[in-house]
C-alpha cells in the first residue's frame, strides 16, 4: 500500500458530496485557494490501513466540458497527475443525470469508484437499483453509501485504496449490455465515432496521458483541449460529431437505466408535490418571503430569550473585573479602559451571538433541505427581466448570512459583466452583521413592532438590489442573457452534522471577529473619545473622536444622522458592521447595552438630543446600503482583480445609501412622523 494516496471527491451540485466529505474529515479540515485562482478548496486527511488519505472535495460540476471558474478548477485538478483515485459521487435517486459526468470520467482511464450516495431515499420512493449489474456495466466498483447517516464510508474507502493498490485497476473490463462479449472501454460508440477517435489518437503526441479522452475532446471542439494540443483534425471534425457524441452518451445511459432501474414507486414523489407551490411563479415568491418572516420571527423571539441569560452574565463579569481591578490598585483610567472600553465594546457584541447563530442554522437548514435552489429557480424570471439569471440570485440570498462568501459565490456566473455586477449588488443585502443594528435600534425605538421592522430593512436590501441591477443592465447594452440550468435536488431531512459544521464555522468566524477587529476597534474608539489635543479628557466632547465625528456631521444632516456621536459610530463600523452597535456602547459608556435598562437609558439619552423613531429607521437604512466591511472590500478587490473598481464599488454603494436615506428622512418629517 503507498504511503500517501491522494483521493478527489467529484460530483454533480446537491448530489451530497461535500456530506460524504465531511463524514469522513469531520474537523480534520483546511481550506485553501487553487493556485492562481481564487475558488477555494476543502482539504482533508485520515490515517487509513497505515497510509495518510488526502482527501480533496472538488467544486460540483454536470462535466468534464465547463466553463465557469469553480468547474474549470475540477476539471483541471481531475485530469491531473495529483490524484490517485477519483471517487465519482453519485445521486443514486437521480442517477441517470450524474451519468454523463461518469461516462467523461470513465473515459480518463483512471481508477474510479462510484459512490452511490442518497440510497436510503432509493428505498423511500421504492426505486430498486440493481448495483450489481450498474457496475459490470461500467467497469468499477458502485458502493451503495448515505452520507448523512454515515453508512457505507468504510466498504467505499476499502475499494478506493483497492483502485489505488491495484495497478490493473484503470484497466476497467465492463460488458457489452446485450451480451457476454468483454470491451476495454464502458463507452463504446458507433464505428464511424470509433474510427475518427482512433484516427485522432494516431495524430497526437506520444507523451499525452489519456489519448482517448483528448481525442473525444478534440473531436468535441472543447477549447481547453485545443490549445494545449493543436492538432489538425481537417475532415474528422466535420458532420457535427460533437452533437453525435453527446447524443450517443445519452443514448446508452438511457440503455443503462433500461438495464439497472427494475421498478420505482408508482404515486407522485413528495418532492414533486411539494414544488407545485415552492416552485409556482406567484405561490412560490410569497412562500419564500414567508419562510424568511418565519425565520426572523425566530431569531428575533429565542434569540432575544437567550440573550438576556448572556446580558446577566456579561454584566457580572463586568462587576467581577472592575472589583478586582480596584483591589489590585489599578490605575483608574485603565480600569475604565477595560471595562468601558473592551467589555462594553465586545461583550456588547456578543449578546447578539444567540440571534445570528439562530438565523445561520435557520439558512443552514434550508440549503441543506434542498430549498435554496429553489429560490434560484423561481427567481429566475424576476431576475430575467432585471438582466440576470435566476442563478445570480443564489449570491444575493447567500449574503443574509455573511456578504464575504456571498461574492465568492457569483464564481458559478460565467459572464464577467454578471459576476461584477452582482459584487455590486451582494453588499445591500442585510448580511448576519447588521442585524445588531436592527435589533438594538428597532428595539429601542419601535418597541412590539421591532421584528417587522427589521424584516423591512431585508426586503429594501432585496429591492435595492434587483433595481439597481436592473438600472446597470439597461446601461451595458453589451449584457447577454443566458438560460438557468440548475439541479433541483429532492428535499430531504438536513443532517444535523452538516449544519453543525455551516454554523459552527460561521461563529467561529463571528467569534474571531470579537475576538480581534471588535476588539480592536473598541480600544482605539476609547482612546480616541478619551484624548484631545490636551491630552486625557474627562470631556468626550473634546476628544479627537469628537473632533472627527462634527466634521462628518454637515455630511449626515440632511438624513437625519446630524450627531457626531453617530458619525463616529458609522465611521467605525466600516471595519465591521458589529462595530457599529459596540461603539454605541462605548461612546454612551453602557456595557449592558442589549439589556432592557440598557437600551431604555441609551434611547432616553438619544431622545433628549432629538434622535427619534424616524432617525432610528435612517440609521439602520443607512447601515444597510453604506460602504460595506473591509473584509467584503477585499473579497471585491480580489474576485474581481482590480482595486479601482473595488473602490467604485465602495464610492458607489456609499452614494446610493446617502440619496435613500435623503429621501426616506426628508419625506418622513415633510409628512410629519
Amino acid at each position: 500500500m503507498k504511503k500517501e494516496v491522494t483521493i478527489a471527491f467529484i460530483g454533480n451540485p446537491n448530489c451530497g458530496k461535500t456530506t460524504l466529505f465531511n463524514a469522513y474529515t469531520g474537523a480534520n479540515l483546511k481550506v485553501a485557494n487553487w493556485p492562481g485562482v481564487t475558488v477555494e478548496r476543502m482539504e482533508g486527511a485520515i490515517q487509513e490501513h497505515g497510509s495518510t488519505i488526502h482527501l480533496v472535495d472538488l467544486p460540483g460540476t454536470y462535466s468534464l466540458s465547463s466553463y465557469t471558474m469553480e468547474e474549470r478548477v475540477s476539471r483541471e485538478f481531475i485530469v491531473s497527475d495529483q490524484v490517485d483515485v477519483i471517487v465519482d459521487v453519485v445521486d443514486a435517486s437521480s442517477l441517470e443525470r450524474s451519468l454523463y459526468l461518469t461516462l467523461q470520467l470513465l473515459e480518463l482511464n483512471k481508477p474510479l469508484v462510484l459512490a452511490m450516495n442518497m440510497m436510503d431515499i432509493v428505498e423511500k420512493r421504492g426505486i430498486d437499483l440493481d448495483l450489481h449489474r450498474l457496475s459490470e456495466i461500467l467497469g468499477v466498483p458502485c458502493v451503495p453509501v448515505t452520507a448523512r447517516k454515515k453508512k457505507g464510508l468504510k466498504a467505499l474507502m476499502h475499494a478506493a485504496l483497492h483502485q489505488a493498490e491495484d495497478a490493473n485497476a484503470i484497466n476497467h473490463q465492463p460488458m457489452e449490455i446485450h451480451s457476454e462479449k468483454t470491451r476495454s472501454h464502458a463507452m463504446i460508440y458507433t464505428t464511424d465515432i470509433e474510427e475518427r477517435i482512433g484516427q485522432v489518437e494516431n495524430k497526437l503526441p506520444q507523451d499525452i496521458r489519456d489519448p482517448r479522452w483528448t481525442a473525444i475532446k478534440l473531436l468535441e471542439d472543447d477549447e481547453a483541449v485545443k490549445k494545449q494540443v493543436p492538432v489538425d483534425l481537417g475532415s474528422l471534425a466535420g458532420d457535427k460529431i460533437a452533437d453525435r457524441i453527446v447524443n450517443e452518451k445519452y443514448d446508452f445511459i438511457e440503455e443503462i437505466m433500461h438495464e439497472v432501474l427494475l421498478g420505482r414507486e408508482s404515486k407522485e414523489d413528495l418532492t414533486d408535490r411539494i414544488d407545485r407551490v415552492l416552485t409556482h411563479p406567484f405561490w412560490g415568491i410569497v412562500f419564500f418571503f414567508l419562510i424568511m418572516a418565519v425565520v426572523f420571527m425566530l431569531t428575533f423571539t429565542i434569540g432575544d430569550w437567550i440573550s438576556g441569560y448572556l446580558e446577566t452574565a456579561i454584566e457580572w463579569f463586568s462587576q467581577a473585573v472592575t472589583n478586582g481591578m480596584n483591589a489590585l490598585h489599578v490605575s483608574p483610567w485603565l480600569v475604565r479602559l477595560v471595562t468601558e472600553g473592551i467589555i462594553s465594546g465586545v461583550g456588547g457584541i456578543l449578546t447578539f451571538l444567540p440571534n445570528i447563530t439562530i438565523l445561520f442554522i435557520a439558512l443552514a437548514f434550508l440549503e441543506d433541505s434542498g430549498y435554496m435552489a429553489r429560490v434560484a429557480y423561481v427567481m429566475d424570471d424576476i431576475m430575467g427581466r432585471l438582466g440576470l439569471s435566476g442563478r445570480a440570485f443564489i449570491p444575493m440570498v447567500l449574503g443574509f448570512g455573511c456578504t464575504v462568501p456571498a461574492i465568492m459565490a457569483s464564481r458559478s456566473l460565467e459572464s464577467e459583466r454578471d459576476r461584477r455586477r452582482v459584487m455590486l449588488v451582494t453588499p445591500f443585502m442585510s448580511c448576519s452583521a447588521k442585524l445588531p443594528a436592527y435589533i438594538l435600534f428597532s428595539g429601542m425605538f419601535f418597541s412590539r413592532h421591532a421584528m417587522w421592522v427589521a424584516y423591512s430593512l431585508y426586503l429594501v436590501g432585496i429591492v435595492v438590489a434587483l433595481v439597481i441591477a436592473w438600472i446597470t443592465s439597461k446601461l451595458d447594452k453589451t449584457s447577454e442573457m443566458k438560460p438557468l440550468l440548475i439541479e433541483l435536488p429532492i428535499y430531504k431531512l438536513p443532517s444535523l452534522y452538516t449544519v453543525y459544521v455551516y454554523v459552527w464555522e460561521k461563529v467561529k468566524d463571528f467569534l474571531s471577529k470579537a475576538g480581534t477587529t471588535i476588539f480592536i476597534a473598541s480600544i482605539v474608539l476609547w482612546l480616541l473619545l478619551n484624548f484631545g489635543f490636551q491630552g486625557f479628557t474627562e470631556n468626550v466632547s473634546t476628544s479627537f473622536a469628537a473632533g472627527l465625528g462634527r466634521l462628518l456631521v454637515p455630511l449626515l444632516v440632511p438624513l437625519g444622522l446630524g450627531f457626531w456621536q453617530i458619525a463616529v459610530a458609522l465611521l467605525a463600523g466600516i471595519s465591521a458592521k458589529e462595530v457599529v452597535v459596540s461603539s454605541m456602547g462605548v461612546l454612551f459608556g453602557m456595557s449592558n447595552l442589549n439589556s432592557a435598562a440598557g437600551a431604555s437609558s441609551l434611547q432616553a439619552i438619544l431622545s433628549s438630543m432629538g434622535f427619534g423613531a424616524l432617525n432610528a429607521y435612517c440609521m439602520m437604512l443607512f447601515c444597510l446600503l453604506y460602504i460595506p466591511c473591509f473584509a467584503t472590500l477585499a473579497t471585491i478587490k480580489k474576485e474581481s482583480g482590480s482595486r479601482a473598481y473595488m473602490w467604485k464599488a465602495a464610492g458607489f454603494q456609499l452614494l446610493v445609501a446617502w440619496v435613500i436615506t435623503f429621501a426616506v428622512y426628508q419625506t418622513g418629517t415633510w409628512i410629519g412622523l
